[in-house]
């Protein structure tokens, strides 16, 4: 996966940073794991707005992915490496040797033709899925479930990964792409290397119209508003603003948020950096 420049030929495409596709090996959809999704617009069941600056963009479906990776000691074969429009890494489609097919995020160096396995005794290979308990201490993983059989939920997005720092009793240290470590159990399950498509984060859309095709509507700054709608509006000429903050008026910089009695405090070891 690369990223690649364009000719400023408009203004769209002077400053655009866009994907190469060139891991993508093709753009059909295996039709028995999509899925319809319904636009919202940011609205609820009795049509009030309760999301902001959402609206519009392309048609999409919904790809069904496997986190969980509960398909154990059954080899199964990549077929293809695929583009999806509901998030930023790419996913893999499996062929199983049973003859299921599923998706899964697809991490770096995952190709086409490739084997892999999800079980307690595999081997800590690229996109094999294991216990935490039988992945080498200091190997990069991915896709990790933070409560067992319920599905990875951490490090799945663009790029990212985390690393086994050790074992400690019933539970592994896990130092997480926030840069937060915490423990999660032994007994949770994690998927071997990092996910694909790291050079998203490099990517600049060019104007304000791709963002349209995203769904993402104009999103209009606190300091613009009126005093009526937002707590840093108003104000004649350079006055305005004030602390920054919320709509709702909770501080934006440095106010710490999180419950001091929530009951995940006592896994985490190190809290992430400012």
């Amino acid at each position: 996966m690369a990223v690649k420049r364009f000719k400023p030929v408009t203004p769209g495409t002077r400053f655009r940073v866009g994907a190469d596709y060139s891991d993508v090996t093709t753009n059909v959809p295996e039709k028995s794991l999509v899925v319809k999704i319904k636009k919202s617009g940011g609205r609820n069941n009795s049509g009030k707005m309760t999301m902001r600056y959402l609206g519009g963009g392309h048609k999409k479906s919904y790809r069904l992915i496997d986190f969980k990776r509960d398909k154990k000691d059954i080899p199964a074969t990549v077929a293809t490496i695929e583009y999806d429009p509901n998030r930023t890494a790419r996913i893999a489609l499996l062929h199983y040797a049973d003859g299921e097919k599923r998706y899964i995020i697809a991490p770096t160096g995952l190709v086409v033709g490739q084997t892999v396995v999800a079980g307690d005794k595999v081997a800590p290979e690229v996109g094999n899925t294991l216990p935490l308990a039988n992945i080498p201490l200091g190997s990069i993983i991915h896709n990790i479930e933070l409560n067992p059989g319920q599905g990875g939920s951490i490090a799945r997005s663009a790029g990212t990964y985390a690393q086994l720092s050790a074992r400690d009793g019933k539970y592994a240290i896990i130092k997480l792409p926030s840069s937060e470590t915490r423990m999660i159990l032994l007994t949770c399950v994690a998927t071997i290397g990092s996910v694909s498509n790291a050079e998203k984060s490099i990517q600049v859309l060019g104007k304000a119209g791709r963002n349209r095709w995203l769904g993402r509507r104009p999103r209009v700054r606190g300091v613009a508003m009126n005093p009526v709608d937002h707590p840093m509006g108003g104000g004649e000429g350079r006055t305005s603003g004030g602390h920054p903050r919320s709509r709702t008026g909770v501080l934006a910089k440095g106010f710490k948020t999180r419950s001091k009695k929530k009951i995940s405090n006592r896994y985490i070891i190190e809290r992430r950096k400012k």
